[in-house]
């Protein structure tokens, strides 16, 4: 080939043209091992995070499974104190009942046990002299 003067330029024109598509070509693949790598690395932090999220789920159904159980054995204690509190209202009634009569009879009892006690004095005092009669006579 023989240099021609009028080619140069459309050669230099033909040789930039295959060095732009090279460094387009460098730059597309350059571009699809990043676009590549992002890719990947989108994928694994989604799984990752779906990992986390399904252990996440599993360990708040635990939880709430525990807290459910105790919740069901809470409503029982609940039930039984409440069961014990109104036999303890119904003790409490019969108590009080049984208070409300004695002091309601009070008086009156203790009007009785007086005379009582003033009757067996005087049987004492009259066995003592019975005692003391049966003595003499001997």
């Amino acid at each position: 080939y023989k240099k021609n003067s009028g080619s140069g330029g459309v050669m230099g024109m033909i040789q930039q043209i295959i060095a732009d598509a090279k460094t387009e070509e460098a730059e597309a693949i350059q571009a699809e091992k990043d676009a590549q790598s992002a890719y990947e690395s989108f994928v694994k932090d989604t799984n990752d995070s779906i990992t986390a999220k399904q252990d996440s789920i599993t360990d708040k159904s635990d939880t709430k499974a525990k807290k459910e159980g105790e919740l069901t054995d809470s409503k029982k204690d609940l039930e039984n104190i409440m069961i014990e509190l109104e036999e303890l209202a119904n003790e409490n009634a019969d108590l009080h009942k049984a208070c409300d009569f004695t002091l309601k009879n009070f008086d009156v009892r203790q009007q009785a046990r007086d005379e009582e006690v003033e009757g067996l004095r005087e049987a004492k005092a009259a066995l003592s002299g019975a005692q003391l009669t049966f003595l003499q006579k001997k």
